[in-house]
């Protein structure tokens, strides 16, 4: 484990070892390993981009309501938010994270195939629950083989680097789903994310290989099974559930903002709403492929707090700036600002769990309980959003997402406590 964290430590250039010299008996490589997660991430986003506004496009063109559209996306984030603490459970009592990885990829297949061929309630809505599941077991999968592969030393600088890979994965995956909405039809999306999940199978190969006796993930299995530490120990972590409060309240400012943006602009620009949709997303993951790597090393040299606190300071800027300039073009050029939002919580959340649970037997658990509470904000964001926009109008909910992201920021800096090993004031889960 020592040798694949030094060559891991070298791929991601902060160390002098080369990691093609690094090769177990098992043939399993660092190199290998982190290529394949590498591509993972990228295959990954590009999958999930078809998850995200792209629906609400969708659905608009089939004569949704905006209150129809935040229930339906407020359905997908329930089964999510009841599936997070049952999901973490069974990826920690499953051994073989790449195979959880696998099965999450299948059900987002049928999940695209039912939003493409039944655009009803109750096959929305079902697909909604099915994605809403497999994302609460893959997302636990890739941490903990990012934690695998990097230790926790050089987490940070992992989670940077799938951070990079997925914001380029959703910039592609958005470009393509941008055009071929344009020059097909928004349904076609969806085939598309169908068809994309197969190839998305391809880099599991070399991370299915870290299972086995006597090979990475295996002494990672060893390390840490030594015992599990009580639940009620591991959710009632102070520094844990400062984190997923802060989290919480900052996606119920964030998860509806895009969805709202995307229905307004498909109102406004009709016929070219898919390509500046394509746009608003290509545009952030720009941005979080840019600064992705940068923020793991601040979060390892400066502490979680400070990332998470420059990221949530984006949010209300967005939203202020959404309801004073409604354009569509302009709009788009903001939503560029949620690429440092996103790239900060996505290597911030792993990282502050691991920080106090990693050694705890129940690392996978903790995850499933910040996404609960990631849940429950994305819930109440949809569905108050939407009717909010409904009843009084786009701009005082782009005002309202903005205070409540005002909120999250202040909440950072003021109560959340500093995380990075050898801080003082830290908590953490003994092992």
């Amino acid at each position: 484990m020592l040798d694949l964290q030094a060559a891991m430590l070298a791929n991601e250039g902060v160390g002098a070892v080369s990691s093609r010299a690094r090769r177990g008996p098992d043939g399993v490589t660092a190199a290998s390993a982190g290529s394949g997660l590498d591509w993972f991430n990228f295959f990954v986003a590009n999958i999930q981009t078809g998850f995200g506004p792209f629906i609400a496009v969708y659905l608009t063109t089939q004569g949704w309501t905006q209150t129809q559209i935040g229930l339906a996306l407020s359905v997908g984030t329930l089964a999510a938010m009841a599936s997070q603490l049952p999901a973490g459970a069974l990826v920690d009592a499953i051994r073989s994270k790449a195979a959880v990885a696998l099965f999450s990829i299948l059900a987002f297949t049928a999940s695209a195939v039912l939003l493409a061929l039944w655009p009803t309630p109750l096959f929305v809505y079902l697909a909604e629950v099915l994605h809403g599941f497999s994302s609460c077991t893959l997302g636990p999968a890739i941490a903990t083989m990012s934690l695998i592969i990097a230790g926790r030393q050089a987490l940070g600088l992992r989670l940077g680097r799938n951070a990079r890979f997925a914001a380029i994965g959703n910039g592609v995956g958005a470009a393509l789903m941008g055009a071929c909405g344009y020059y097909y039809s928004s349904r076609s999306v969806f085939f598309l994310t169908a068809a994309l999940t197969i190839v998305g199978l391809v880099p599991l190969l070399p991370l299915a290989r870290l299972y086995g006796p006597g090979r990475p993930a295996a002494r990672h299995d060893a390390a840490t099974a030594r015992h599990r530490d009580p639940v009620a120990s591991v959710l009632t972590n102070r520094a844990l559930l400062s984190f997923a409060v802060c989290a919480m309240l900052f996606t119920l400012g964030n998860a509806a903002m895009l969805p709202l943006a995307g229905s307004f602009v498909t109102e406004r620009a009709e016929s070219e709403a898919t390509l500046l949709i394509a746009a608003g997303i290509v545009l952030p993951q720009l941005v979080a492929a840019a600064l992705s790597p940068t923020l793991g090393q601040l979060a390892e040299a400066r502490g979680r707090r400070l990332v998470l606190f420059l990221g949530f300071s984006t949010l209300p800027i967005r939203g202020v700036l959404f309801a004073a300039f409604p354009e569509p073009g302009t709009m788009v050029l903001v939503q560029a600002l949620d690429g440092i939002a996103g790239a900060s919580l996505g290597i911030i959340g792993p990282l502050v769990t691991s920080d106090v649970a990693a050694n705890s037997g129940r690392y996978n658990l903790a995850l499933g309980f910040v996404g609960l509470m990631i849940g429950v904000g994305a819930t109440f964001s949809t569905a108050v959003a939407g009717w909010i926009a409904d009843a009084f109008g786009n701009s005082t909910a782009f005002m309202t997402l903005a205070a409540i992201g005002l909120a999250a920021a202040a909440l950072v800096w003021m109560a959340m406590p500093e995380t990075r090993p050898g801080d003082a004031g830290i908590q953490t889960i003994s092992a």
